[in-house]
């Protein structure tokens, strides 16, 4: 696959700078994939497609010096890409697995990322430690949990005139409706539903964002885990 080409299919313009920055993030996921488990996916072709193109449909969606924070990053999509692509954003990678967070950092190195941090931690409780509650400007995830769940991880961290940027599968209607109630209780609003197929043989995407309106009420989030067993 023509990763360049590809992406102009989006109107996202790369350089040969970025396009080795992609391959060297390509052959360490690669390597560390066979000690850790952090994709499924190891066909060259399908990781172009399903992760680093995939990571960046969002990019339309972020300003050039947003503070993001890429919440439940696993292997670090869509945070690094976007920072491949977005030098002067200021990104949070957080993660709740050690692991993951010891062979993000070693992309960080290799890849000479610069304004990019990997922190290991739970979002219920890093989004109650002042430095982060409410500091950015954008909050997002990718296939971590339903949509009511995702919100209690994301909203508390993002400012007032901020968003949420939750990058789903199919059927996300349903989600919707069911996260209404938890979506308003937290401060938020959705504002678009982005709704695309990544290729022809490829599953429905749906990008969701949701627009912080209000401060979140100080008891949410709720203790580690509880967000997850009994969404709002």
């Amino acid at each position: 696959m023509d990763f360049k080409q590809k992406l102009e299919e989006y109107n996202i313009e790369i350089n040969d700078e970025q396009i080795e920055k992609f391959d060297l993030y390509m052959k360490l996921l690669l390597e560390w994939n066979e000690k850790i488990n952090l994709t499924a996916i190891t066909e060259k072709d399908d990781i172009i497609l399903k992760h680093f193109v995939d990571s960046l449909t969002i990019l339309k969606y972020v300003d050039k010096r947003d503070k993001i924070i890429d919440i439940g990053t696993g292997a670090g999509f869509p945070g690094i890409p976007i920072k491949i692509m977005n030098e002067k954003a200021n990104i949070t990678l957080l993660d709740s697995l050690n692991k993951r967070i010891n062979f993000l950092n070693i992309v960080i190195n290799e890849l000479k990322l610069d304004n990019i941090v990997a922190i290991h931690g739970r979002a219920e409780e890093l989004a109650r430690n002042k430095a982060h509650r409410e500091k950015y400007d954008v909050a997002v995830s990718r296939a971590v949990a339903n949509l009511s769940t995702l919100t209690e991880y994301m909203l508390p961290f993002v400012k007032v005139g901020g968003k949420c940027i939750c990058m789903k599968g199919a059927n996300v209607k349903e989600e919707i409706d069911k996260a209404k109630n938890a979506i308003k209780k937290l401060g938020g609003q959705i504002e678009i539903v982005d709704n695309f197929y990544l290729s022809e043989n490829d599953n429905e995407r749906n990008i969701v964002i949701i627009k912080k309106i209000k401060e979140t009420e100080p008891k949410y989030p709720r203790k580690a885990g509880i967000p997850n067993k009994e969404p709002l």
